[in-house]
């Protein structure tokens, strides 16, 4: 999960910080805080990376180099085992690892690509739902997902409205798909991006990591081909679905939460997502953001019976039948998509 919340510098950046004001010339050092929080509240030094970020791309590279034991592997600053445990049983489930923990056929596919395996897993499973295509450009919009929207102050009602042209029902991600469409109907037009409130470095950005992509699909013999019924996204969701079941949300008996599936965490939609207010009864989402409350970012809508589908091993209908028969409250559940035209 990304946190977003404000902790101590360690007292090796305060003191790094501090040579800026001497850099060129000669200055002085107001610190904030007492030298009692400095001493007794700030760390000495920041904690490595790889202790504070999700390990399944590392993990994956490393059994892709031969490294089978990955908890015995001497890192320079070793993660928690249960890090490393939790990107294992990640992997396992996505179908990368087989239950001895070795690389699967699958796997070797995956660590092709660079990045989150899950986006690889859905890449390549994008293949068997004919939709590589969409996916490919779905995937490199979420590379730029935070930086795509511009909102100017003295024109905040356009924003708005620009970026609800711009939705699509059934959720974020297809509305990203939407919004790649569209400026490549428009040849990749900077004026269309000024029109819709859209960073056209960011769209550029996109083009690229798409590109990118698509070299790696060819390569690991993905066949590129496209959603044969525009106006139907299952398949499009279901390939999302099959890499990111893992990250399945349910709506609550109350419609205010949602509470993820396997580890039973109380979320929120965010409020930038088209879902928001919407609250569909089940729901996939790229990643949970921890501010003032733990919110899932870029959500999409799903059906249940997707999970036992794509994610036979992972999940079983009786997990999801009981909750399937609660009744929902009126008018929540179900997310307004309307009919194809």
């Amino acid at each position: 999960m990304e946190s977003l919340v404000v902790t101590p510098c360690s007292r090796a950046s305060a003191n790094q910080r501090k040579g800026r004001a001497g850099r060129v010339g000669p200055g002085k050092c107001f610190r904030l805080y007492t030298r009692w929080a400095y001493d007794n509240e700030l760390e000495e030094h920041t904690a490595p990376e790889i202790q504070r970020i999700n390990l399944n791309s590392v993990v994956l590279t490393l059994k892709s180099l031969g490294i089978n034991d990955i908890i015995g592997f001497e890192f320079m600053d070793p993660p928690p085992a249960e890090t490393l445990m939790r990107a294992l049983e990640q992997l396992y489930a996505l179908g990368a690892l087989n239950d001895k923990g070795q690389l699967t056929k699958l796997g070797r596919r995956m660590a092709e690509f660079p990045g989150d395996p899950m986006l690889a897993k859905t890449m390549i499973m994008a293949e068997k739902y004919h939709c590589t295509e969409e996916i490919a450009s779905i995937v490199a919009m979420l590379s730029v997902q935070n930086a795509i929207f511009y909102r100017p102050k003295d024109k905040k009602l356009h924003a708005d409205k620009a970026r609800q042209n711009l939705t699509k029902p059934g959720g974020d991600h297809l509305t990203l798909l939407n919004i790649w469409d569209q400026w490549v109907e428009s040849n990749y037009s900077i004026q269309w991006c000024f029109e819709n409130f859209l960073q056209h470095r960011s769209m550029t950005r996109a083009r690229d990591i798409r590109d990118q992509m698509v070299g790696l699909m060819e390569r690991t013999e993905v066949a590129m081909v496209s959603n044969p019924n525009p106006n139907d996204t299952s398949p499009i969701r279901k390939a999302i679905t099959s890499g990111f079941f893992y990250n399945a949300a349910k709506l609550t008996k109350s419609g205010d939460s949602y509470r993820t599936v396997k580890s039973q965490q109380t979320v929120m939609i965010h409020p930038s997502s088209s879902l928001y207010q919407v609250n569909p009864k089940w729901v996939v989402y790229f990643e949970l953001v921890l501010t003032s409350k733990e919110f899932m970012r870029v959500v999409m809508e799903i059906d249940s019976a997707w999970l036992t589908e794509v994610a036979p091993h992972y999940y079983k209908d009786k997990d999801l039948d009981d909750e399937s028969k609660k009744k929902m409250p009126k008018g929540q559940g179900m997310a307004r998509i309307a009919p194809p035209p």
